[in-house]
């Protein structure tokens, strides 16, 4: 007989990534499909072919998604680069076998979620996950639960601003602070033969190119005074980074030594506080599927019941 499975979801603005995860955290399958940009009715279509490919096995149905997640009801307000899930709830539209639970929870806090269930932030009280990508995603962790806020926006760490001229072009996560936008700057300044090639780009910043280096250097610049402020607001033991650039170590180094010439250009800070750790994350890009999991096992069974799903309480 076959082992119940869940159905992992990860909707991105450029691919649906999902996988078959066993109720221990172990990924059976993982798979990438393009994101259907015609229509809500064409990507429910896709969402629905997915779910009933498996439906005879699922215990249940998990997805991460761009933008803020209003529970109960799982409504999407916004969408981030899949507009048009604004004001949607997705449970209204799948189609989920008789009994099969469904939930759903935002990219951000997935990942946060994943690193506190099984990866870097296993046992750490107060922490944070930073998703670096197109924009700036994350969420809190404060004394061992997902930390939402009044309107479910806790982690949206896009919106802080780098300047008192509080515009557009000064949100950390949609100008210096974005990953995408680093690379497609690198790139264009190198005349590299597309903007989005990361593998081009970090070969070209592994290798000490001085142009790149300086660009590579202000992006991990914002990233650190980003952890500054979440810092001097929250007070965290540990900070991992996620995103696929994580997979780089120049890029957590560079952060770290970057936090580090910060905190020594204010002696009141680097003597007064306490420095909290950066690490990468453990499951990169894998982490919302992890933590969309984990969000549906907390809402089934309660979070009375957290450490039978890998979580340590102090």
């Amino acid at each position: 007989m076959m082992a119940d499975i869940y159905l992992a979801i990860d909707v991105g603005g450029t691919n649906i990534k999902y996988g078959l995860i066993d109720r221990g955290g172990k990924l059976l399958e993982k798979h990438t499909v393009p994101t259907p940009h015609d229509s809500f009715e064409k990507f429910i279509d896709s969402l629905n072919q997915l779910i009933a490919q498996y439906s005879e096995r699922l215990k249940g149905v998990a997805l991460s998604v761009p933008g803020t997640v209003v529970h109960p009801q799982e409504l999407i307000l916004g969408g981030g680069n899949v507009p048009f899930l604004d004001r949607k709830e997705l449970p209204k539209y799948l189609k989920v076998p008789a009994g099969v639970p469904l939930a759903v929870e935002n990219d951000g806090k997935s990942a946060a979620l994943a690193e506190m269930w099984l990866g870097n932030l296993k046992g750490v009280v107060n922490g944070a996950a930073i998703v670096l990508g197109t924009a700036i995603g994350g969420g809190l962790i404060i004394n061992q639960h997902l930390y939402t806020g009044s309107h479910f926006q806790a982690g949206e760490f896009s919106f802080m601003s780098n300047s008192h001229d509080f515009s557009e072009k000064n949100i950390i996560g949609f100008n210096l602070g974005s990953a995408v936008g680093m690379i497609e700057h690198v790139s264009e300044a190198l005349n590299l033969p597309t903007k989005k090639d990361g593998r081009a780009v970090f070969a070209e910043i592994n290798k000490g190119n001085p142009i790149a280096l300086k660009i590579f250097h202000e992006f991990c610049r914002e990233i650190a005074l980003l952890i500054i402020n979440v810092q001097s607001v929250v007070d965290l033991e540990r900070f991992v980074i996620g995103g696929g650039i994580s997979a780089q170590p120049i890029v957590i180094s560079s952060i770290d030594a970057a936090y580090e010439q910060a905190r020594k250009q204010i002696p009141l800070l680097d003597k007064t506080f306490h420095r909290p750790e950066i690490m990468a994350g453990k499951f990169q890009n894998d982490a919302n599927m992890y933590g969309a999991l984990y969000n549906l096992l907390l809402k089934v069974n309660g979070e009375d019941d957290e450490t039978q799903w890998g979580v340590q309480h102090n």
